[in-house]
């Protein structure tokens, strides 16, 4: 059967990757490409060149290639491969600029900064033949893999809950930004509930809210109830403003169906109340963004489908927006409608004429968003 993306067969060799962006993130995504046998960094690409050229100095390789334009260091260096960890306001021009010279992303998230321009980027790797991957890193952790495979025996799961309390004081932009949570976190939790229940958003309520000593600009707390494709309720409850007895950073977790109950604190083995049938334990993804840089290569070498292919991570970008919507409006928020008034939008602001057609040949955009990824929902297939 063929592929939906190119693929380049492993002769043996370390995939030479460039890695964009060399700010916080970007240098944790350094470390983890230089210390994967998988991979080899080849170069560094940031607009400040001194930033890139200390990020590699860093890593103890002066002498390391650095540029300003994407394609033009990889087309330099060789370079078979883009890891894309800009800003978000950046992700959909210079994943766009890879696409177009035949290069396969994997990207951090989200997508892009509106599902808007998540739909202009899945059909622009529709259109070039390649693979784009969103990091979705927090689903690459083996205890997250152990509490699916436990709900396996509570029957039909009906309900899943996750609680997120942290009081970070980060400073810097997240303190300005208008949904510090449900945009710069809550998207964690949303991409591991569609994980958990193999299932995608239908519906959302959700209310925002900023408790009087919050040092965010913005709600810091949300509520979130989401339906699901199943019929079940995803529900988030968060706040990165409650100091004291703070949960995990993957939240704290309730899968209930039934039979039985799994609890998951986020950080420790999950816990299950049903008999448990034997069997193998879960697979091990791997942890976090190396799970995920180690899953975007298995995908471009044997053209698997990856955890976060583009197609399908897009509804958890959704979940945000809808969820975001409901907040401003008071009222249930629905899924279609946004995809469809997203899709509208892609349509007037799509500048590339050939995306342009991929965008207008589809026939839904819920099922676009299927049949770019048959495999949406299953986890790594090995």
């Amino acid at each position: 059967m063929s592929t939906p993306f190119a693929t380049i067969p492993d002769d043996g060799t370390p995939l030479r990757v460039v890695v964009v962006g060399a700010g916080g993130m970007g240098r944790a995504w350094l470390r983890t490409v230089e210390s994967s046998p998988l991979v080899e960094l080849a170069g560094i690409v940031d607009l400040d060149l001194a930033t890139a050229s200390e990020a590699a100095a860093s890593l103890g390789r002066p002498d390391l290639p650095v540029g300003a334009g994407t394609a033009s260091l990889a087309s330099d260096v060789g370079a078979q491969a883009v890891i894309n960890v800009t800003v978000p306001a950046a992700h959909h021009p210079v994943t766009t600029e890879a696409l177009a010279a035949g290069l396969p992303v994997l990207g951090e998230k989200p997508v892009a900064s509106t599902v808007a321009q998540g739909l202009s980027l899945a059909a622009a790797a529709e259109l070039h033949g390649q693979l784009f991957m969103v990091s979705q890193s927090r689903r690459y952790n083996r205890q997250l893999f152990e509490a699916k495979r436990l709900s396996g025996s509570l029957g039909a799961v009906g309900i899943v809950s996750a609680e997120f309390f942290k009081a970070p004081h980060f400073g810097g932009f997240r303190d300005a930004m208008d949904h510090p949570l449900l945009l710069d976190m809550a998207i964690h939790q949303f991409d591991m509930a569609r994980f958990l229940l193999d299932a995608d958003p239908v519906s959302v309520f959700c209310e925002e809210y900023n408790p009087s000593w919050s040092w965010y600009r913005g709600d810091a707390g949300a509520t979130a109830v989401f339906e699901m494709t199943g019929g079940e309720r995803f529900v988030f409850n968060g706040s990165w403003c409650s100091p004291g007895q703070e949960t995990s950073w993957n939240a704290s977790w309730r899968i209930s169906g039934e039979h039985g109950t799994v609890l998951w604190d986020g950080d420790n083995e999950p816990v299950s109340s049903a008999a448990i049938p034997l069997g193998s334990d879960a697979p091990d993804p791997g942890q976090e963004i190396a799970g995920s840089l180690r899953d975007f290569v298995s995908a471009v070498r044997t053209g698997s489908t990856p955890m976060g292919q583009v197609h399908q991570n897009i509804m958890s970008l959704a979940m945000v927006e809808s969820a975001i919507l409901s907040a401003s409006t008071g009222a249930r928020a629905s899924v279609d409608a946004l995809l469809e008034d997203s899709y509208q939008q892609a349509l007037l602001a799509e500048r590339d004429p050939a995306v342009l057609e991929v965008l207008k040949s589809w026939t839904s955009v819920r099922s676009a968003l299927s049949g770019g990824s048959a495999l949406a929902g299953e986890g790594i297939r090995r």
